[in-house]
């Protein structure tokens, strides 16, 4: 019983609380996985305006993005600053929070002892799926399948872009690499591989069989998910 007084106190405390600080009294007594996105965005905004809390505005911005956190790391600086009382730095705060996590979820492969499978790659390239235009990206491996670097190789526009051949394994010789995943993205959603993509892939796989550089997988990202070559028998 004193447990369940206890936690009616903590309860009944927090409605006598400013909308906007709720959040972070929260966070203190329930930890911040207790708290819902809108929340934790309240807490980086810090305060709300004279006719929304802090949450409130929380909860737009979140509307806005489809209530999906993929979407809303994709939103600028600039996105961000046409919501009412959201003003640069508060922007920047939230964007800065966002690279964050993913940069937390390219250490946690990094990490590991070595790239497993496609999922671990795709974890590694996850910000792909959030750019307006298309990247080409390479990851070289060792022996071990330990991650030696990942380089981005090519930017293009929204339908496209150029991997040159000569780059890549010039990267690869450098890096004394046995292995490499190729990366790209497409920011139209759509994860069939093109013509374009299927001959790249053949063109550098059989350039790395000359230099005894196997080419692992190629994964295509969107914010659909992924389409890995190796994993659908096309290497």
């Amino acid at each position: 019983m004193e447990g369940d007084n206890t936690l009616y106190k903590e309860f009944s405390g927090i409605r006598s609380w400013a909308e906007e600080d709720r959040p972070r009294e929260k966070l203190l007594l329930k930890g911040g996985q207790a708290l819902s996105d809108a929340e934790l965005i309240a807490i980086l905004i810090g305060s709300g305006t004279p006719g929304e809390s802090a949450v409130d505005i929380g909860k737009s911005i979140l509307k806005s993005a489809a209530n999906n956190l993929n979407e809303l790391g994709k939103l600028s600086v600039k996105d961000l600053m046409k919501f009412k009382g959201i003003g640069e730095a508060k922007a920047i705060t939230i964007v800065a929070a966002l690279e964050l996590s993913k940069r937390r979820r390219v250490a946690e492969v990094k990490e590991k002892e070595k790239i497993a499978g496609s999922k671990d790659v795709y974890e590694y390239f996850h910000h792909l799926a959030d750019l307006r235009s298309e990247e080409f990206w390479v990851m070289y491996l060792n022996r071990a399948n330990k991650i030696i670097s990942a380089q981005k190789i090519s930017q293009g526009g929204i339908t496209g872009t150029v991997a040159d051949t000569r780059i890549i394994f010039k990267n690869a010789l450098d890096h004394f690499a046995c292995g490499i995943i190729l990366c790209h993205n497409h920011p139209s959603g759509n994860l069939t591989p093109s013509d374009e993509d299927k001959t790249l892939t053949k063109k550098l796989k059989q350039a790395g069989q000359l230099l005894d550089i196997n080419t692992l997988d190629h994964l295509i990202i969107s914010d659909a998910g992924y389409y890995s070559f190796a994993d659908e028998g096309l290497l």
